[in-house]
């Protein structure tokens, strides 16, 4: 290593914010970057520890060691040390090709599991790449790769998500024509529409479609396989196909009035602020915060990214509901290093809220009973307290006694996760599913139960991270080209 003792030397220094005062002003992102010498110090703190976790990349008790694609997170820190940027990105992109997004919107499973962070706050995995990436695009350096063969196979892409667009670029590079569908008017998915700009800005992924343009994947916009484009058509003109369309059934709130207009479920909101960012578009009238008391019920990244767009569209206040308990300041016992630390943490939605409003928005251990309305609108909601028992060999929440309480509330945002992948392609398709109603694949081959359909991402594994979403479009795009490459050779 560059600098042995430097984890010895040098404490941990994060990227700074802009002020709330001035954030919520616009939808720029939030954070303010390190200089190249702070990182270049905070990479020196990497401590050669031997058997780095940062890079593990396996799940156990269902948390996170490491990176799924198991990042060469060392090496790159040593080269960030010795100001060799370009090597840096280099070694980067050997295991992951969109690292401009991680770098903005990933927890840092990495940083969860890193060696020092044992004992100490860990190093600054995350805000090295992000420099790393940003660097490398600001000099131009970031150029197409062209591939060097061609197959002669042509395959179709569902979901322009970051598992969609992993799989489209993989498969590319190994010398296949790629058609990348998305039924949405721009490519991204979930990066483009699903996080709002001041945490991942659109240039961002607009600059990595078009630089995948030029290599030769075809985005097709605007089409929705199985309704603008038929299943059987889409099976006949493309020698294999790979699902990447995400789990995007939202889970709805089950109370009474939960029909009323203005309670809304968390991706359209955040897609109608961003195309009203990006196009004008005016945002739908049930959706409109200015002035009005906003809950968001959920917690969660999106949750947040609720939080923080609401303010940002002039809501008067904001609360959050969360139904499950605050978790411990520290890691738990059952929680231990390297696993991913479950510990609480106050976002940068939140971080807003309680320098506006006086108070953190968050609630924990309270649902929504009821919602009322003026037969027009919602204008109040009951909430209750609730505690968690076992039941059946489950933990169930149960209500608990004189806890309602009416809450004024003029626009209700549901952010509580995706159940799974909706059911067009599925039903149409006619494709086994797992206990969860995900598309069944297994994770070897991603071969569904059609011999020419593969599947990947949110779709196959449910609802996750954008990091195992690229690590499942990577793996899928090889075993595609694999299954491809020997039928051929058959």
């Amino acid at each position: 290593m560059g600098k042995p003792t430097g984890f010895m030397e040098y404490g941990r220094t994060d990227a700074g914010h802009r002020t709330v005062e001035e954030r919520i002003k616009d939808f720029a992102e939030f954070t303010e970057p390190q200089s190249r010498e702070s990182l270049n110090t905070q990479a020196a703190r990497c401590m050669d520890c031997g058997v780095p976790f940062c890079h593990a990349g396996f799940v156990v008790q269902g948390l996170s060691i490491g990176c799924p694609l198991s990042n060469l997170v060392p090496e790159i820190n040593d080269l960030v040390y010795r100001g060799e940027i370009e090597k840096a990105y280099r070694r980067l992109t050997k295991t992951h090709p969109f690292p401009e997004f991680t770098a903005r919107v990933c927890p840092a499973l990495c940083e969860g599991s890193c060696t020092l962070g044992e004992h100490e706050p860990p190093v600054t995995i995350k805000e090295i790449e992000r420099f790393v990436s940003d660097e490398i695009v600001a000099s131009g350096a970031l150029r197409p790769r062209y591939p060097k063969v061609t197959t002669g196979k042509s395959i179709a892409v569902v979901g322009s998500g970051p598992s969609g667009l992993a799989c489209a670029d993989l498969l590319n590079q190994f010398g296949n024509r790629v058609t990348v569908f998305e039924r949405a008017d721009r490519a991204g998915g979930l990066l483009m529409y699903g996080i709002p700009n001041m945490k991942l800005e659109k240039q961002v992924v607009e600059t990595r479609v078009e630089l995948m343009r030029d290599e030769g994947v075809r985005f097709q916009t605007g089409t929705e396989i199985g309704n603008d484009y038929p299943v059987l058509a889409l099976m006949r003109d493309f020698d294999a196909i790979v699902l990447c369309a995400g789990a995007t059934q939202e889970r709805l709130l089950a109370a009474p009035g939960a029909d009323h207009a203005g309670v809304v479920t968390a991706v359209p909101y955040l897609t109608a602020s961003t195309k009203n960012l990006l196009d004008g578009t005016p945002m739908p009238a049930e959706m409109d915060a200015r002035d009005k008391d906003v809950i968001v019920v959920g917690g969660g990244d999106t949750g947040t990214d609720c939080i923080a767009t609401a303010i940002r569209r002039g809501a008067r206040s904001v609360a959050q509901f969360e139904i499950m308990p605050k978790l411990p300041d520290e890691r738990a016992a059952n929680n231990p290093w390297p696993l991913w630390p479950r510990v609480f943490k106050t976002d940068y939605g939140q971080e807003e809220a309680s320098k506006l409003f006086g108070k953190d928005p968050r609630e924990f251990l309270t649902t929504v009973k009821e919602i009322k309305g003026d037969g027009h609108r919602v204008t109040s909601v009951v909430t209750v307290g609730v505690e968690w028992e076992e039941q059946g060999g489950r933990m169930v929440p149960a209500e608990l006694p004189d806890t309602e309480r009416e809450r004024p509330c003029g626009l209700l945002l549901t952010a509580m996760g995706f159940t799974g992948p909706e059911r067009i392609l599925i039903d149409q398709m006619n494709l086994q599913t797992d206990a969860r109603g995900n598309v069944k694949a297994d994770e070897d081959g991603y071969r569904t139960s059609l011999p020419t359909v593969f599947a990947a991402g949110d779709m196959r594994r449910g609802p996750s991270l954008v990091i195992w979403a690229i690590h499942e479009g990577i793996r899928a795009a090889k075993a595609c080209d694999r299954y491809l490459r020997q039928k051929q050779n058959v």
